[in-house]
């Protein structure tokens, strides 16, 4: 009886999965007639991406500025100071939804993201809580996806860095080790499949000095 309960439990599981890739597929294809670049964002998938689209509704040109769409998704600052102390507070307005979309993004990119990585290190020895922190996230995460709704901009083309690489002979495991991420990472990002400009600029700068140090250990005109 057990073995059938976890055949059953697997099988649902299975079948859950694919119509969960479905529903990605479909939200996709939709993504890439009306918003084809929002997922160039870091910490943009596909879930998220959608959820912005719907709150910002058929009609992106009512937003008038970022400000305006900081408020529709409850990221605008709330004044809360008191006495000597300046401060704001999280907004409980908005679309709720939009704004846990936002929280998502937020908590990607403190993960994986090098640049919030500084930014949070920076801010908490100011003093700063988490909840702070993640308030100011949120506002600087909705400037960037409000501008790439109401004005794509299309990601950097990082095409060149696999052939800078392949032109040194370096492995994408030694790229990896010296930048200290995982090398699918920068399989995804040389393929254009991720988008980390930060990353990517490390990367093209790491490359560049490779090719500078090949080239005083071989300097031109030299005999074989």
């Amino acid at each position: 009886m057990c073995l059938l309960t976890l055949k059953a439990l697997a099988t649902r599981c299975q079948s859950l999965a694919a119509e969960i890739a479905t529903a990605d597929a479909a939200l996709r294809e939709i993504l890439d007639t009306y918003a084809p670049l929002l997922c160039d964002l870091p910490g943009v998938g596909t879930e998220v991406a959608s959820q912005l689209l719907v709150t910002v509704g058929d009609n992106p040109d009512r937003l008038g500025n970022e400000a305006q769409f900081a408020a529709l998704v409850g990221v605008a600052p709330i004044p809360a100071s008191s006495g000597k102390t300046t401060r704001h507070r999280l907004s409980r307005g908005g679309d709720r939804n939009a704004n846990h979309a936002l929280y998502q993004v937020v908590l990607v990119r403190m993960a994986s993201c090098q640049r919030t990585k500084d930014y949070v290190a920076k801010r908490t020895a100011e003093g700063k809580s988490k909840r702070e922190i993640m308030r100011c996230l949120k506002r600087y995460a909705a400037r960037e996806i409000c501008r790439q709704i109401t004005n794509p901009q299309a990601a950097p083309d990082n095409t060149d860095l696999r052939q800078m690489r392949t032109a040194l002979g370096l492995t994408i495991t030694t790229a990896a080790r010296e930048l200290g991420q995982w090398p699918s990472k920068i399989s995804l990002l040389e393929r254009g499949l991720f988008r980390n400009d930060t990353l990517a600029t490390n990367y093209r700068q790491w490359l560049t000095e490779q090719a500078a140090q090949n080239t005083i250990l071989t300097p031109t005109g030299a005999s074989s």
